[in-house]
């Protein structure tokens, strides 16, 4: 009875947080098909930067924004299809477009999730705890934003290899900052990071781990999957198969879109892939690599390891080599006069940042590997852009000198049409069981989690399927927080 006297007294305490910053949430079902937002907040939106730390712009945590940096309503969503002549496939392959999102990448998404959760269960005091987002990257990035558009204070645990503007970025929205040592791969000193600050701390901070939140997967699949259902069915030609979908693990938030999929396109192909350089999933490994955007060396809890098909290893030399094909002017000239592909679809090629050069690679491994032709369809995204790695283009002018048209014509004979079905898994029951019992080092042996639920995961077939059902359960949360705040009446 105290605890819920207790929930009940922080919920009041967030209802008047939202009432006096005039903070709306959107639901889930606005997120997937904006038409539903009601025509007011659209018409303020009209004047609002995407980037603006405007609690109104928590509508725009969709696929469909307009591709501008201000006002703009919505439309389709927002994807970029590659030509054969780029990947040297016949497959056609789709990517989604995470610019266009507030923060410039989809991690708003993935983090709204977790947040709201909590903030509308009674879970979060936005008047006297922090937000406490571990990540690799850009997810820290997503919870400082929605935390700040949500009335709360967020602290960052980030490695401090990653690039300086995730750093600078974070700082401009006052987060407090905590560098770990290691890059990309080092996820276990982030979990060491945010003992110590539980610890230190208790009860101010509640952590919003992105590898164990369900929120995070639970957004992507509520909004991700069918986003990329809708772009195949817009291009969808008479004999078109969704065959695939490629996908980096990171959190594993991105793949909930497939527990989605599945539902709909039952012979859907499902890659996960990770650096070579750190081959967990392939070869209980480690490493260090350059992909911004992948954590390695663990397997997060969200990640539902039955559903995947494939396992795919990329090259991270191999990457930011294209990297700079894709952005640097003799790579534009090269890929424009040698190649063929089109100067608009060479302007759009900023629009992928490392991690989305990597899911391009994947898509390109994955057909191969099944041997696609002009019918099959494969989907990825691109998380973010190249605005958050400008200083990678800098480091690797300055330790490799000029990229020339040379370099242009061997980084795209090497790393895009030289990609083939090496480092590559087809995954039986028992690769997808050893895969799945790598959890058991990271979650129980280290963070508490219990084997009942491990073996729930792989065993109960509705242990998936009974937390993605919630999303409609979240939506009515959602609205009757919004009625107990009150304000959203003033745009009825």
């Amino acid at each position: 009875m105290n605890n819920m006297r207790n929930k009940e007294k922080v919920l009041e305490n967030t209802i008047q947080r939202c009432r006096e910053r005039h903070i709306i949430l959107p639901t889930y079902k606005q997120m997937r098909n904006p038409e539903l937002i009601p025509e007011k907040i659209k018409a303020k939106l009209a004047n609002i930067g995407l980037w603006d730390l405007n609690s109104l712009n928590l509508f725009r945590i969709t696929w469909k924004n307009e591709p501008v940096t201000k006002g703009g309503g919505y439309g389709n969503v927002n994807y970029i299809e590659l030509p054969s002549e780029l990947t040297g496939v016949k497959a056609r392959i789709f990517v989604l477009i995470g610019k266009y999102f507030p923060t410039g990448a989809h991690k708003v998404g993935a983090t709204f999730g977790p947040l709201v959760e909590k903030l509308i269960d009674g879970r979060f005091d936005p008047t006297s705890q922090k937000a406490l987002w571990p990540s690799t990257g850009n997810y820290c990035r997503g919870g400082a934003y929605d935390s700040y558009l949500l009335g709360c204070e967020s602290i960052a645990v980030l490695p401090e290899g990653m690039s300086k503007e995730r750093f600078d970025w974070l700082h401009k929205v006052g987060a407090e900052v905590f560098a770990t040592p290691g890059t990309e791969s080092n996820v276990k000193e982030i979990y060491d990071k945010v003992k110590e600050l539980l610890a230190e701390r208790g009860d101010s901070i509640v952590n919003l781990n992105q590898f164990e939140e369900i929120g995070n997967p639970l957004w992507h699949y509520a909004v991700t999957g069918s986003a990329m259902e809708e772009v195949f069915n817009l291009n969808k030609k008479a004999n078109d198969r969704f065959s695939g979908v490629f996908l980096t693990q990171g959190s594993a938030g991105t793949l909930g879109s497939t527990d989605y999929l599945r539902e709909k396109f039952p012979n859907v192909k499902v890659c996960a892939g990770e650096a070579l350089q750190c081959p967990t999933l392939l070869e209980n490994g480690y490493g260090e690599h350059r992909i911004e955007g992948i954590g390695d060396k663990h397997v997060p809890w969200i990640h539902n390891i039955k559903n995947m098909d494939l396992v795919g290893g990329i090259d991270d030399n191999a990457n930011i080599r294209i990297m700079r094909l894709f952005n640097e002017a003799a790579g534009h000239e090269y890929l424009k006069k040698e190649i063929g592909i089109s100067p608009e679809l060479v302007d759009k090629l900023e629009l992928l940042g490392i991690s989305s050069i990597a899911n391009m690679m994947g898509s390109i491994k994955l057909a191969k590997y099944f041997e696609m032709d002009e019918n099959d369809v494969i989907l990825t995204v691109a998380t973010d852009s190249m605005e958050m790695y400008q200083s990678r283009m800098a480091e690797e002018n300055e330790k490799h000198g000029l990229f020339t048209e040379t370099d242009a014509a061997v980084s795209f004979d090497s790393g895009i049409l030289g990609l083939n079905i090496d480092h590559m898994i087809e995954m039986n029951y028992y690769e997808k069981k050893r895969m799945h019992n790598l959890k058991y080092f990271t979650w129980i042996e280290q963070q508490g989690k219990t084997v009942e639920e491990l073996n729930a995961q792989w065993y109960d077939e509705n242990y998936w399927k009974s937390r993605y059902a919630k999303v409609d359960e979240w939506d009515e949360k959602i609205r009757e927080f919004n009625e107990r705040t009150g304000v959203i009446k003033e745009y009825e």
